[in-house]
């Protein structure tokens, strides 16, 4: 059965209500969108991604639920990085994916902590395996390599058989 082609034109998408909600408040901070096997995702500007978070989670029936925070690194692509927030509202039965892209050379967003304490360790995580900063977090230190470990082991340009 063949797939149906990705839809990532946002005027055929602005009918879904969280699309809806930021096209209508905060038109500037959405860069795209792309629904794809039944997944919807968001392209965020840097600086609005604390704000369109807030808007998700209060929305009626809104995105309460912080799933998980990754990273994609896209070298040699610019930009470089793709972090990806996934949100889930238990009242739609309906996950959302938001992602925000950064450079090589200016990789940090600000942290979603304040919104979902459940950031902790994902922000945490996506800063010791990708060296990706959270600005605002208030303890963003190595979670699962040593504290003196050389460099990042999920970037592309970390050497396979690490540092020697």
């Amino acid at each position: 059965m063949p797939l149906e082609p990705a839809i990532t034109d946002i005027e055929q998408l602005k009918d879904h209500p969280a699309l809806a909600l930021l096209l209508s408040t905060q038109r500037d901070a959405v860069q795209g969108a792309k629904f794809d096997r039944n997944e919807m995702t968001f392209y965020v500007e840097r600086s609005a991604l604390r704000s369109v978070c807030n808007a998700l989670r209060t929305m009626p029936d809104g995105y309460v639920f912080l799933a998980d925070i990754t990273a994609i690194d896209l070298l040699p692509s610019e930009p470089r990085f793709e972090v990806k927030y996934h949100l889930l509202s238990h009242a739609r039965k309906e996950r959302l994916r938001l992602t925000v892209q950064l450079t090589s050379d200016d990789a940090n967003v600000d942290s979603v902590l304040p919104l979902w304490p459940a950031a902790d360790f994902f922000e945490r995580e996506v800063f010791d395996l990708f060296g990706i900063r959270f600005n605002g977090h208030p303890n963003l230190v190595r979670i699962m390599l040593p504290e003196d470990w050389e460099g990042h082991p999920l970037r592309k340009d970390y050497p396979v058989e690490g540092f020697r």
